[in-house]
């Protein structure tokens, strides 16, 4: 089980985007990278595209971010946190805030 998972609210620890949070939108788990929402925004030069009729110019992305630079944010207790794993009585293993105890 990872500790970072699709629509989690994460901070971000390092980078030009530091002490920034998002929402992860993708995650690349053999780079060990995660697309967030807004972070690390970089310049695409596109070309047009005949078929499509798509526009040119330059486009604004988003780019991954290391996993490492990533800490996520309890909505219990509105604070970035490590994680932790539990075992439910019904054997379901959860992930836990460190800080404040609760299922995330």
């Amino acid at each position: 089980m990872s500790k970072i998972k699709k629509n989690d609210i994460v901070k971000i620890l390092a980078g030009r985007d530091s002490n920034k949070t998002g929402k992860v939108l993708t995650i690349f788990p053999k780079k060990m990278k995660a697309l967030v929402q807004g972070i690390n925004m970089v310049k695409k030069h596109s070309r047009r595209q005949s078929n499509d009729q798509q526009q040119g110019g330059i486009v604004h992305k988003e780019s991954p971010v290391d996993i490492s630079n990533l800490m996520i944010v309890c909505q219990k207790c509105s604070k970035a946190t490590r994680i932790g794993f539990n075992k439910l009585s019904d054997g379901t293993k959860v992930r836990i805030c460190k800080k404040c105890k609760e299922i995330i």
